[in-house]
């Protein structure tokens, strides 16, 4: 992993919840945030109503990865943002460890494998990643993980534009169970965290930029009700997506992204 720490192991000093089931290893993690001594990764080896952006339902299929680490950053919002891109990257270095994949990377918070069923060249949805933070009192970030480990969803049919999903096992042939894959992303994402505190967001942002999918394809950004179309130009140093327009550059901060053929 260029940029990052070597992976040790378990890290030091962090903690690790296995529930059996529950709701929401976010919903888990908002109820104990209260409570927690120190940052902990929440895992849920059955999660029956998770959820991803925007409140949409996420379907984890028995044998699949659901969870969510919780942190006590002392970072401006901005800089709590970064951590999609680290998660993501942590995502992408577990598939690679255990698998010998390669995984890519969509703006703001997917990771594809390529090769959607029944189309070799396509990608294809393996993970997603949901960041919540608050606290009053007590900041807190909450980075939900969801990874079709074993089995995909069907596509929501309220939403053809989606990308069809992937699992591990269908893409690769390798089987991973949740706890082996906490164990290998959990040394994973501390050494991108580690890269973030020591180096900044620069050789994250080339890292992401590596395994971006889609640079300089055509895209539709649909930013809260507007929809902007334009050329996918990469990420700035602050990681929003850069949209090249007829009009000029356009920042993107946070929205929906969806390649054009």
């Amino acid at each position: 992993m260029r940029g990052a720490a070597p992976v040790t192991g378990w890290p030091p000093g962090l903690g690790r919840i296995v529930l059996d089931e529950t709701d929401s290893t976010m919903a888990e993690a908002a109820r104990r945030v209260a409570t927690l001594d120190g940052p902990v990764w929440i895992l849920a080896r059955r999660q029956t109503a998770g959820r991803g952006r925007a409140g949409r339902p996420w379907t984890d299929p028995p044998g699949n990865f659901a969870a969510t680490l919780v942190l006590f950053p002392d970072d401006p919002p901005a800089r709590l943002a970064l951590r999609s891109f680290t998660a993501s990257l942590a995502v992408a270095a577990t598939v690679a460890a255990l698998t010998g994949a390669e995984a890519r990377l969509k703006w703001p918070n997917d990771v594809l494998l390529m090769g959607a069923p029944g189309d070799a060249g396509a990608p294809a949805k393996l993970a997603g990643i949901l960041l919540e933070s608050g606290g009053a009192g007590r900041p807190h970030l909450f980075i939900g993980i969801g990874v079709n480990l074993a089995a995909a969803p069907q596509a929501p049919p309220d939403r053809p534009e989606a990308l069809p999903a992937t699992s591990l096992a269908a893409a690769t042939g390798v089987t991973v169970d949740p706890e082996t894959f906490l164990d290998a992303l959990a040394p994973r994402f501390a050494a991108w965290e580690a890269s973030l505190a020591k180096d900044g967001f620069a050789p994250i942002r080339e890292a992401w930029l590596a395994l971006a999918y889609g640079l300089g394809q055509p895209i539709r950004a649909r930013i809260g009700a507007a929809t902007r179309h334009g050329r996918f130009e990469g990420i700035d140093a602050a990681g929003a997506l850069r949209l090249a327009t007829p009009g000029g550059v356009v920042h993107v901060a946070a929205g929906d992204v969806h390649f054009l053929a």
